[in-house]
């Protein structure tokens, strides 16, 4: 059923069909008319069916003639089928008397010099005589009419179950193509439905000729039921029977069948594909420059893989293995362009301030052009998040044109990944460092080794300590892969670590590198980076013009105030792509709106303010100082309170203080008590007042070495009864003996500060080298006081008694 017919043309023209749902029952249009007397064309061994459009080869001198006629006339032929497909010239005795009007939609002539006929089947006929039989046969035709059917539900019900069967046949069929069924179901018109299944039925042509000559449609379904119920049942005896004789192959005679088809194939392809894939990766090894004893592991693994059979699981691994081997790098690198002036430009263009980095790079680049070889101290960028760490190594790659790859480290816990497991192990794969390298196709990458701080360690080993060979100049030119199983030279291979904090950086594997603080931006840095970056890159992924929005100087200003708290930029960008997106919005909808983006308009879009400005407070009160804290996204401004009540010298601490500011608080108080008489305070007083110590924004930890000074300024504020002078600052660490000692984070404290309104800052005297580091125009308008002993601090921190 639903035979295919192909034709083969060598016209560019493509056949015009018609289209079916315009029909009606019938097969031809519903207003239709025909000329009674028309061409007559004989068929050997099909029926055309109303409806139905089939090629037809027309070899015969009359036949091409009638078609000829027709096809410039007015395109109409009456179709009839021969009795006897044998008769090569056929008379009207031949011929059976009810066929179907046809219209030549297209005739075609074939490269062996036949001609091709595209015929659709319009309506039936009944050929009433033959008015001529040469050159070519011509009759007067009557069309045929159905007869009105006496019970449409019956005949509903009939076309229902031949449409049924129709899919079941197609769909065990294995010469039926898929979207068979799809299309059965698409036909709406019944009588068309007749004529396209009984038109494709694999019955004789004596069979289709019945059918078609049949006026009641409803014993026309009938017939067309009756032959494709045996149809289906053949079908679904012939799937039963390969069905079981599929299941009675046993497996050993399945294999022994399969393997001997491949042999025979081999043959026929003169050659063993195993021996030709062993072949080709022999040849390829050729072409590698690696040591002696690499090419003595590759061709023993060879003569292993040769007396392996295929079929076993061994074959594939170390095939694999042999392709690892090949694919690496061994040889293979990048040419260096140690054009230091042209990394410098790069360096600028790709990132804004980080002026103190980017000259140690410079220089460690300096140190490998002169030198010509890679082993020195591996640099390690530390900061906090989104301060571009991970992008000045693909900044690096660029500049000195060679291949980029990062490899995070974040969450690793299983040393295998670092190493990679032995070969012998089911699954086993080599270490991401060589998997890098081998994707990389160079064997002197810039590696970013991303989160070195965040490597773990559990039962499955220390990728921490595998990565010391990996890192240590001395011993990376004979870095060790469990897969691999041979040294493999690292040395070439210039590695870059990221971290955000040092605490979490083994010791020994801190030791191999070099440390470059990168500290966080300052506001006018991250204004000056939204400016350049930021807001370029989210326009363009944001499909936005520059005439599209204009951000003004203050409006950005106020993004990063209110909007952002941290030492890098990943916030800000986030700002910057809300404000985009609302203005695409605006453009995708072709609505008006101002394009230019004020500070005001900063609410509608990004909603309210996150974080309100650290503003200080004016009004003195004894026992409030300010405080200069460092946090993970930057700096910040911290009020130390104390207060005294009635009591037995209890000391309590509030404000979800870490261990450290707790010590800080007791040591001011132990030198306070110590030194009593040196400001005037009876040392009585300590045990008559209970002392509370209070950090605001309870909610949040801190913790830190920063407190000291600020602390024991808070509590000798409090028991003299002296403020702390206005708009003053301070951050600093004390001993026992009164000594102020140095603290970290200076940049982004002294940032915190300015600010916030503070005019003046008081800091350890060995910190002033850090100040000096600071651009001028981001401390203007700040004072800087240097002390060494907290009764300098003291001094210059309390009001005077009286004022």
């Amino acid at each position: 059923m639903f035979k295919e017919i192909l034709i083969n043309s060598d016209t560019d023209d493509e056949p015009e069909f018609m289209p079916l749902l315009s029909l009606d029952e019938d097969g031809g249009s519903e207003d239709e008319t025909f000329a009674e007397i028309m061409p007559v064309l004989a068929l050997k061994n099909t029926v055309l069916f109303p409806g139905v459009v089939i090629p037809i080869n027309v070899g015969r001198s009359k036949s091409i003639k009638a078609i000829q006629k027709a096809y410039h006339g007015d395109r109409v032929v009456a179709v009839l089928s021969q009795m006897d497909s044998r008769v090569e010239e056929p008379a009207v005795a031949d011929l059976y008397q009810i066929g179907t009007i046809a219209r030549v939609l297209k005739l075609l002539k074939m490269p062996d010099g036949t001609t091709t006929a595209i015929l659709q089947g319009r309506k039936r006929f009944e050929l009433l005589h033959m008015t001529k039989e040469s050159p070519f046969m011509q009759g007067r035709v009557a069309p045929l009419e159905y007869e009105s059917l006496n019970n449409d539900r019956e005949f509903d019900a009939l076309v229902s179950s031949l449409k049924d069967k129709a899919i079941q046949i197609a769909q065990l069929s294995p010469n039926i193509p898929k979207e068979a069924g799809m299309m059965l179901n698409n036909i709406a018109n019944d009588g068309f439905l007749l004529s396209f299944t009984a038109s494709n039925m694999g019955v004789k042509t004596a069979v289709k000729q019945l059918i078609l000559e049949e006026n009641n449609l409803q014993k026309k379904a009938e017939l067309i039921l009756q032959h494709m119920d045996g149809e289906l049942q053949m079908l679904q005896l012939k799937d039963q029977i390969e069905s079981k004789v599929r299941g009675d192959i046993d497996k050993q005679q399945r294999d022994f069948y399969l393997n001997q088809q491949l042999r025979t194939i081999q043959e026929e392809l003169g050659g063993n594909p195993q021996e030709a894939e062993i072949a080709i990766l022999v040849e390829r090894s050729k072409n590698k420059n690696w040591a002696k004893h690499v090419q003595e592991t590759f061709d023993k693994e060879i003569q292993k893989v040769r007396r392996i059979n295929s079929q076993m699981a061994e074959y594939s691994t170390m095939l694999n293995y042999l392709e690892f081997m090949l694919d690496l790098p061994w040889d293979e690198g990048t040419k260096d362009s140690f054009d230091l002036p042209k990394v410098r430009k790069v360096l600028e263009k790709d990132h804004f301030g980080l002026e103190k980095v980017k000259e140690r790079i410079i220089e460690h680049l300096a140190v490998l052009k002169l030198k010509g070889d890679l082993k020195a101290p591996i640099l390690c960028l530390v900061g906090p998040p989104g301060v571009g760490k991970t992008s000045l190594g693909n900044s690096i790659a660029k500049a000195l044109k060679r291949k980029y790859v990062r490899m995070s480290l974040g969450g690793l816990h299983d040393e295998s990944e670092i190493r990679g497991h032995r070969k012998t192990y089911i699954g086993a794969m080599p270490g991401r460092v060589l998997q890098s390298l081998k994707k990389a196709g160079a064997n002197n990458p810039v590696f970013i080794l991303d989160e070195v701080d965040k490597l773990g360690k559990d039962f499955r080993g220390d990728p921490a300590s595998a990565l010391l060979e990996v890192l240590d100049p001395e011993q990376n030119t004979t870095f060790h892969d469990n897969y691999l199983d041979v040294e493999y030279d690292l040395s070439k291979v210039l590695f870059i670590a990221t971290a955000n904090s040092l605490s979490g950086i083994q010791p020994a594997l801190l030791d191999r590198m070099e440390i470059i603080e990168v500290s966080g931006y300052s506001q006018e840095e991250k204004e000056e980076i939204a400016q350049r970056h930021l807001i370029p890159q989210q326009r363009e992924a944001h499909g936005l013009k520059a005439t599209h929005l204009k951000i003004k100087p203050e409006t950005l200003a106020k993004i990063v105030q209110d909007y952002t708290r941290e030492s890098g930029v990943r916030s800000l960008n986030r700002q910057v792509a809300g404000v985009m997106r609302r203005v695409a919005s605006k453009v995708a909808s072709r609505e008006a709106y101002e394009t230019t983006i004020k500070p005001e308009d900063l609410h509608g879009i990004l909603g309210p303010a996150i974080f309100s400005r650290d503003m200080y407070e004016t009004d003195p009160v004894a026992g409030v100082v300010v405080g200069l804290a460092w946090t993970s996204v930057g700096g910040d401004i911290l009020f130390i309170e104390a207060s005294l009540n009635k009591g037995k010298g209890k000391l309590t601490l509030t404000g979800n203080l870490g261990d450290v500011m707790k010590e800080s608080a007791s040591t001011a108080l132990s030198f306070l008590k110590a030194h009593a008489s040196d400001f005037g305070l009876d040392s009585t007083i300590f045990e008559e007042q209970d002392i509370h110590i209070h950090v605001p924004e309870g909610a949040i930890p801190k913790d830190g070495p920063s407190a000291g000074i600020t602390m024991l300024t808070a509590l000798a504020s409090a028991f003299t009864h002296r403020p702390v002078r206005n708009h003053l600052a301070m951050t600093g660490e004390i001993t026992l003996r009164g000594k102020v000692l140095p603290v970290g984070g200076i940049k982004e404290k002294i940032l915190a500060a300015k600010r916030a309104g503070i005019k003046e800052i008081i800091l350890c005297a060995d910190n002033e080298k850090h100040v000096t580091e600071i651009p001028a125009s981001y401390i203007e308008g700040l004072q800087f006081q240097y002390v060494h002993r907290m009764s300098d601090v003291l001094e210059k921190a309390l009001m005077p008694i009286g004022s």
